[in-house]
Formats: C-alpha cells, structure tokens, sequence
C-alpha cells in the first residue's frame, strides 16, 4: 500500500508541475549540469517559440547570439551560478525564428542532499519593451547633450585700465545687442543696472580684479535694448612684462538658460523624490556615511514596518537579527560597498513587529561632484514569496528522487539477500568445518582459511559497489595520472580478458590528472572491461581510449571503453546503471557492475555514460573533471611511517566481537589498549587514563564516534582521533571535519597507515 505522505508529496510536486507550466510571463525551464534543457514551461514556448519536444535536449546557448557563444557567455553563466549561488544578467536573446529581444534572467544552481551540483533552474523574462523605452530615452538625452554642447556663447573683449571697452567679438555683439563701434570707448559700466551702478559695483569689480589678481561673479546685466539676462563674468587684470597693469580681460557668459535649468532640474528632483516616494514594492533610503538612516519611502515603511519619523537617524543595523549584529555584519556591508562599489546579497532581517522576512539588499556607495564620499543608497526587496517558490520546486525535485529510490528498493533488496547469502554460505560452511575439525592437514585448514579472507574480501566489495551507487561511501581522493594508471591496469586487463580479444589503447588527453579514490576508479575500469568481454564471446576489440572534453572551465577528461560485442536494446540501454539489473545468466553477474562506475563518477564529480546499439558494440564513458592539483605519493611513501612501540590507545567500539577483534589487533601492533563501549565511558577514562591516541567506531548509542571527536577536538586537542566507519549518514560530514577516517572492515595494516598519519600530523602542528 502507497504511503499517504508520499501520496502527498506527489500531489505537492504535481500540483506545484502545474502552477509552473501554466505561466506564460516568465520562461521557467531546467538545465542538466552541462547546460542542457531538461524541462520547459508555457511561458518558455511563448518567449522563444520552440515546443518542448523541440528544445529539450538540446544546449540552452541555442538562445544566445553567436557573438555571446564565441565569448563563452552561456559557459560563465552557468560557472557563476555553480560558484557563487547565483547569475541574473540582461542580455539580447534569439527567438526559435530568429528575431531578437531583450531578456532578464536568473540562473540557480540546483543541488542534491550531499551538495552536489545535479543541475540549474533558468527564469527569463522578456524585456525589451522596457529596454526601448529606455533607449528612447537615453537617444532623447544624447541629442539634448549634443544640442547643449553645441551652443557656447561667450562675450570676450577686453577693458582699459579705467574699465572703457577696448576690443568686442561676435558672441559679445550676439547677446549684448551692440555693435563694435557703438561700445568701443565707453565704460563697461553701461551693462549694469541702474542699482548696481548707484553703489559703485563696476569700481569695486575693477578693485578686486587688480589686487586679488581675479573677480568672479554671478548677475543682473542690461543689453542694448534694456532687457536684463543673468551673467557669469570673469575678470581677470592684464599686465605687461613690467607687471604695469595695461587693461583687464573679461569673459561674460548668459546663464540665464542654466538658471533656468537648474530650476527645471530642482523640479525634476522633486518629482523623482515623489516617485520614490510612491514606490511601495521596495525599500528606497539613504544612510549617512556612518549607517544612520537620512530618509525613508513608503516602500520601506510598507515592507519594514516603521514610520519616517520612527527610523530616520537610527542605524540600520536594526533591520539585522542579533546573530548578525554579533558577527558584525551591518558595518561588513557598509565597508564591502565602499571596497568593491556595492555590496549585495539576500539574507534575513527583522520587522519593527520583530518578524523575519527574506531579503534582497544592495547597497551603493554615493559620492558628490569632487568625489567626497558622502553616505549610502540603499534598496531592499522582500523576497520571501520567491525564496519559498524556489524551496519549494527543490523540495518538489527531492520528492521525486526519493519516489525513484524507493521503486528501486525491492530490486536492491532482493540482490543483496542472494550474493551476500551466497558469501556467507562459503564462510559459514568454511569456519564450521574448521571449529568441528581440529584435526586438519594444514594444508586443507590453509584452504578453509583462504576461502574465508577471499570471501570476507568479496562481501567488501560488494558493500562498496552499493555505497558507490548510493553516492554514500567515504572516499579516499587523490590526484593520479590516467595514463599511468590506465598503462598499468591494461596488463591486468590483457592477462584476463582472454586471447580471442585484442585490447588497444588510445591515451590521447592532455594533462591526464584527475582526482579520484584509486581503488575505485581501478574497480569502475575492470567493471567495464569484464562487461566487454563478456559481450564478446567469440572475441573482438575492445579499446580503452582517453580524450579532452571542452566546454568546462578547467577542461575534463573523457575515459572511454569500447567493445565490438553484441550490444545492447533499447530496452536494457535505458536500465543499465540501475543497481542488481543484469541480463547475464543466475551466478554469472551481480548486475553491479556499471551501477559502481555511475556511484564511482559521481562521487568524483562527474558523470557516466553509456552509447550501445544491437550488433555494433557498447561505449562506456567515464568523464571526470581535470585536476591542477599535485600527484599523490606512491604508495611506498606513505606506507613509510611507523607506529611508537608502546602506544597508549584508548579503543572505543559498541561491538564486543568487534572490540575484541580490535583490541588483538592493536596489541600486534605493540600499542598498549584500553577499551570503552560507547561514548559516555571513554570520557570518564580520559580522566583516569593517559591516552595518546583514541580509536574510535562512528555510529554508537548516546555519544557517537564523532561527536566524541568534536569534543576531543575542543577539550583536549592534543589528543589525535581516528574513526572507523563502514556507512553513516554522519560519514561525509566527518570527513569534511578532517579526521583520519578507516574503512570497515579494516586490517592491521589499514589502521596502523591512519594512526601514524594522524601522530605524524600532530607532531607537525606541536612543532
């Protein structure tokens, strides 16, 4: 019977597929990793013009111009949007009939429950009536500015030393309304008013301009006809190579229009500050340059709560909840806008009702004409609905998933039962025979003893191919060369294979470095080769061949394995990475095998891939990204190091046999032990006991291994931890925490390489 809540959860994720492809204002469609279309919605129709079965499928750059493909925008776009949370741009765009428009958009990355990047959500939204408009009115601007420019009207002419006009030009003649020969001779003190010349303004101007070497100065002039105009005049004294004073220079110009520009201006700032004013979808205000609020608009009272005379001149740092005020964002955000010209980001603040609400915050640095900085603007959108649309498409996505898990369950439950039931049939019968049989030749008891380690070994891989498949299981990455790796494995591989097959390879990639579990890219390799082999009974090819794939931002590496067998349907095609599907005889396969190389790729980032058509072959493709680290150590190297003889080691494991197993073990290795159940009692023997290393299982009842750790780590961090772990949901977050970790189950030799290599640490840190 179908559980109610994923009853629910389907329903949700229905209801929510439909809400989405029901708007026709907004194209809202999916991305895969690599840029390519996975779902497309009826306002992405209307916008483009492609159908669904059109476009998906194909790369989203078929939107961008072939000037912003060769530029690699689309490329960006989605690099930024893995890297930093997010990419909006506005952009021209190509419709399915090639017409063009103006298009915002925002590109998210979409991750899964580890983090991984599994794809992005796109929005777009057609723009381009706005863009015109704007257009039409930067045009408007341009030929206002060119008109303004164009028209420089200057009286030039110059005075004698008693300020009688001795010299006239054409811009003088044009605003003043005389002629050269009706002025020239007279005293320039005709242009003033009647008032100004009643207080002796002209003597004064010709004063100032001599002793203080310039007088400069706005006012009423008189032209010819006796109307009066605004002038800005400059006079400045001219004197000969003796400095004897021979005349002044004066420059006068109509200000009258500017004036009157300055009052339309005025007007125009009114109206502004009207319209930001009526703005009520965003919070538009200023800060001071220390972050106190100078003014506020009906949007900020409206999304924040407060009234103007309520908040202006406090500090907006009471918009941030009190964690962040402790971590001192509010003065981050003021300092990041004047370091980096803006600050943005969404986060959460708080209402004058004390309610938290979603975010969208920019804030600009302003400066004045000579550059002062002179405080903040500052707009903020309550983005709250959006922020839920997009959680809520994610839980959507994660719903689905789980629905796929959960139909895969039976299959996997059914293969687990039958190979490890299988195993356990060999040791079980192996020990038996051992414990009823004392007396054995030793070397039939060697027999018995080789079946169970090679069967015990059989029963590790199986547990790591599923964790594999699950993305789950704790990995040892490090860099390697491909094609070292890959020369290596290709003798192994020839020796098995059999003689009826060729084998070739092709290394042909650049840079063959990746970052990998070695063990598991081996097994992902072997599983493809014995797959190709077994497609090719009566022989053929089988190629193992590396090459450079484009389009990533440090490049990846494609690793293919080519057979010339039998191929595939369609039918098994489509279900090949599923875990325990095999069409292989019962006994000849696990079905395993390609779902470890798809667990193997995507622990490492990449991806599996898998081309195949009856009678032509298969070709298995593992892409991995490229690495710029450094290679790792050979394995000698880091084997190297060795255990002090008498080690005190405080072993702490839930598991009796387990525990006794281990005990024996660290006693071979010269360590002195000390044994705890669980959490709570290796704590009480940290008090009593000197340790110098503590061995600890991670899942236990009460304290876990971890959180254990996470204590040590903090009351006693002298202490170096290992964890010992077979599968937790806890195991990738210990991991990220950097303790040494061992892979159940583990041998002396596993475990003596982790402890040496956390002492070693350890020393290194005390040094």
């Amino acid at each position: 019977m179908a559980n109610p809540q994923d009853l629910t959860q389907q329903d949700e994720a229905r209801k929510f597929q439909m809400m989405v492809s029901a708007v026709t204002d907004y194209a809202i469609y999916m991305l895969d990793t690599e840029g390519r279309i996975a779902t497309w919605n009826a306002g992405a129709e209307r916008f483009k013009g492609y159908k669904a079965h059109e476009i998906i499928g194909s790369h989203f750059s078929k939107f961008f111009t072939e000037e912003d493909r060769k530029a690699d925008l689309p490329g960006r776009a989605l690099r930024i949007a893995a890297r930093e949370g997010r990419f909006e741009a506005e952009g021209v765009r190509i419709r399915k009939d090639g017409t063009r428009f103006w298009a915002h958009a925002v590109l998210d990355p979409i991750r899964d429950e580890e983090g991984k990047l599994v794809g992005f959500a796109k929005i777009t939204r057609d723009v381009t009536q706005r863009k015109d408009a704007e257009q039409a009115l930067r045009d408007s601007e341009r030929r206002f500015q060119m008109l303004v420019s164009s028209v420089v009207d200057y009286a030039i002419y110059m005075l004698d030393p008693h300020g009688h006009v001795a010299t006239w030009n054409a811009g003088a003649r044009r605003f003043k309304g005389y002629e050269a020969d009706e002025i020239i001779g007279d005293h320039f003190s005709r242009f003033f008013t009647p008032e100004d010349r009643r207080e002796g303004k002209p003597a004064a101007i010709l004063r100032t301009a001599e002793t203080e070497g310039r007088f400069e100065a706005e006012g009423i002039r008189v032209r010819k006809d006796g109307s009066r105009f605004l002038a800005h005049v400059v006079l400045d004294p001219i004197r000969d190579e003796d400095g004897r004073l021979v005349g002044f220079a004066k420059i006068t110009r109509d200000i009258t229009d500017r004036k009157e520009s300055e009052k339309a201006l005025f007007a125009s700032e009114q109206r502004f500050r009207m319209l930001v004013q009526g703005v009520r979808d965003y919070a538009i205000y200023m800060l001071d340059c220390e972050g106190n609020i100078t003014n506020w608009n009906a949007g900020a009272e409206a999304i924040k709560g407060y009234s103007a005379d309520e908040i202006i001149g406090q500090h907006f740092s009471r918009f941030y909840t009190e964690e962040d005020r402790a971590r001192g964002e509010p003065a981050q955000a003021l300092a990041t806008a004047i370091r980096d010209g803006k600050y943005e980001r969404e986060a959460r603040r708080v209402r004058k009702d004390g309610t938290l609400f979603w975010a969208s915050v920019l804030i600009d640095p302003i400066y004045d004409e000579q550059g002062q900085h002179i405080g903040f603007a500052k707009i903020t959108r309550d983005v709250t609905d959006s922020r839920r649309a997009r959680e809520e498409l994610e839980e959507a996505r994660t719903a689905a998933n789980q629905a796929k898990k959960l139909q895969a369950l039976g299959e996997l439950t059914g293969g687990i039962a039958h190979d490890f039931n299988n195993l356990l049939t060999v040791i079980a019968g192996s020990a038996d025979i051992l414990l009823k049989r004392p007396d054995l030749p030793d070397d039939r008891r060697r027999r018995y003893l080789e079946a169970i380690a090679e069967t015990t070994q059989r029963a590790t891989t199986l547990t790591s191919h599923l964790l594999a498949f699950g993305r789950r299981q704790p990995i040892r990455a490090e860099v390697i060369d491909l094609h070292v790796r890959l020369d290596a494995l290709a003798e192994v591989i020839g020796r098995t294979i059999g003689s009826r097959i060729t084998m070739s390879l092709g290394l042909d990639a650049t840079r063959a470095r990746v970052e990998v579990d070695p063990a598991e890219f081996e097994t992902a390799i072997l599983n493809a080769a014995f797959n190709a082999r077994d497609a090719m009974p009566n022989g053929g090819d089988l190629t193992i061949a590396t090459a450079d794939v484009e389009g990533c931002e440090h490049g990846s590496i494609a690793i293919s394995i080519r057979d010339s067998g039998t191929g595939m349907p369609k039918e098994v095609l489509e279900r090949a990475f599923e875990p325990f599907f095999t069409t292989k005889p019962v006994g000849k396969g696990t079905g395993l095998g390609l779902s470890q190389i798809h667990g193997f790729a995507a622990q490492a980032g990449g991806r599996a891939e898998v081309d195949s058509k009856e009678g032509e072959g298969t070709d298995v493709r593992i892409i991995l990204p490229r690495s710029t680290g450094r290679l790792a150590a050979a394995a000698d190297e880091r084997d190297a190091a060795a255990l002090p003889t008498g080690l005190n080691v405080l072993l702490v494991e839930d598991n009796d046999q387990v525990r006794a197993f281990a005990a024996d073990m660290l006693g071979e290795l010269q360590c002195r032990v000390v044994t705890a159940r669980d959490g709570q009692e290796a704590l009480a023997l940290l008090d009593k006991e000197a340790v110098d290393l503590v061995f600890t299982d991670v899942v236990m009842p009460g304290i876990s291994g971890l959180e254990l750790a996470r204590q040590l780590r903090e009351t006693r961090p002298h202490i170096p931890v290992v964890l010992a772990t077979g599968y937790s949901e806890e195991t990738v977050a210990s991991s990220a925490s950097g303790f040494e970790i061992v892979r159940k189950p583990y041998d002396a030799h596993a475990v003596s390489a982790a402890m040496a290599a956390v002492l070693a640490r350890a020393q290194g840190q005390a040094a």
